[in-house]
C-alpha cells in the first residue's frame, strides 16, 4: 500500500505513464522557479525603488539648475536694461540722499535731477554694489523681472494733518536733505 497517487492512476488506467512524467516535469520546473521568484522580486524591487529615488533625486537637480539659469537670466535682463537706459552721471557737489537697505546711500544730482526724483519721472536702481538712476518706465520693466534692484522712494507728498501744530509754517525751498 505504499505505492503513490501516480502508481495508483496508473495502474487504474486514468492517466498514463506520459502523462505522469509531464506532471512530474513540471512539478521540478515550479520548485524550481519557486525559490527563486521571491528573492528575485525583492532584488527587482529594491532597484525599482533605487531607480525611482535616482529619477526623484534627478529631478529635483534638474528643477534648481533650470530656476538657478532663470534667475542668471533675469539678472542679465536687468543689468543690460540699466546698462542701456542709466542717465548721464552729473558730476556735482549737491548729493540726493536715501534710505536703502537702512543704510542712507547718495548719488550725484544737479537741481532738474532733484526735481525729476521727487517728482518721481526717473529712479534709483541698483547696479552691483552701486546705484544708477534711471526712467520710471525702465524701473517698471525692471520690477516686472525682480523689484529688488528698484529702490524704494518714499516721495509721496506729506499728508497735512489738521491737527499739526505746524502746519502754517512752510518749509524752506532751499532745505535738502
Amino acid at each position: 500500500m505504499s505505492s503513490s497517487l501516480r502508481d495508483q492512476l496508473i495502474k487504474a488506467g486514468l492517466a498514463s505513464e506520459k502523462q505522469a512524467k509531464q506532471v512530474n516535469h513540471e512539478h521540478r520546473q515550479r520548485g524550481r522557479s519557486q525559490g527563486r521568484p521571491e528573492s528575485m522580486t525583492s532584488e527587482k524591487l529594491a532597484v525599482q525603488r533605487a531607480q525611482a529615488a535616482k529619477a526623484s533625486r534627478d529631478q529635483e537637480l534638474n528643477l534648481q539648475q533650470r530656476m538657478k539659469a532663470e534667475r542668471k537670466a533675469r539678472i542679465a535682463e536687468i543689468r543690460q536694461l540699466i546698462e542701456q537706459n542709466r542717465l548721464p552721471k552729473i558730476e556735482s557737489e549737491d548729493r540726493f540722499n536715501f534710505v536703502d537697505e537702512n543704510k542712507i546711500h547718495s548719488v550725484s544730482v544737479d537741481a532738474t535731477l532733484r526735481e525729476r526724483l521727487n517728482r518721481g519721472e526717473v529712479t534709483i536702481a541698483r547696479y552691483g554694489r552701486h546705484y544708477e538712476i534711471v526712467p520710471a518706465a525702465t524701473a517698471a520693466r525692471i520690477r516686472e523681472r525682480d523689484e529688488r534692484f528698484v529702490v524704494a522712494l518714499n516721495l509721496a507728498p506729506p499728508s497735512t494733518d489738521e491737527n499739526d501744530p505746524y502746519k502754517d509754517f512752510v518749509v524752506p525751498d532751499d532745505l535738502t536733505w
